[in-house]
């Protein structure tokens, strides 16, 4: 392998970004994994916390962190990396060098959205905001409806080892 490789997984909420990223994880040797739902978790959680963009710059100095080490494969799964400048803003703050990104965009149709929100017992109502979020124009989209996640890791990992 020539470069590291940071794999970006981005998307709505329950479409699959932290199952799909532990196991793509699990089979890659030398990576490492960091969840941006890790880098804020915070009590009370709220989208007008003046704070919260803070959370960014936790998620670049992991990435950093792990590039740094030497990891072969760093694996960042966030919902927040689905806008643009959220994650050019994060990919500017990364101090490591000479490591190429690739970007997933994981979608599935608002039907299986409503099952997997069901599925895991969450308080609250369903939205598709994120779901019909502009998607980045150099990632690579993958529907996840139907496949196993074995089958959406073998997807991804055709195309991170091409790259």
């Amino acid at each position: 392998m020539s470069k590291q490789k940071l794999i970006i997984i981005s998307g709505s909420p329950w479409v699959g970004k932290t199952t799909t990223a532990d196991a793509l994880f699990e089979s890659y040797e030398n990576s490492a994994h960091f969840d941006g739902d890790w880098a804020w978790r915070v009590n009370p959680f709220s989208l007008e916390d003046p704070r919260l963009r803070n959370g960014d710059k936790i998620m670049s100095f992991a990435l950093s962190t792990y590039l740094n080490l030497n990891f072969d494969y760093v694996i960042f799964s966030s919902v927040v990396a689905t806008f643009q400048s959220i994650r050019e803003a994060i990919l500017h703050d990364i101090t490591a060098k000479g490591y190429k990104h690739i970007g997933f965009t994981l979608t599935c149709s608002e039907k299986t959205l409503i099952e997997r929100f069901k599925s895991r017992g969450d308080d609250g109502e369903v939205t598709f905001q994120w779901l019909n979020a502009e998607r980045h124009l150099n990632d690579y989209v993958i529907n996840t409806d139907n496949k196993t996640v074995i089958e959406i890791v073998n997807e991804m990992r055709t195309i991170i080892d091409m790259e």
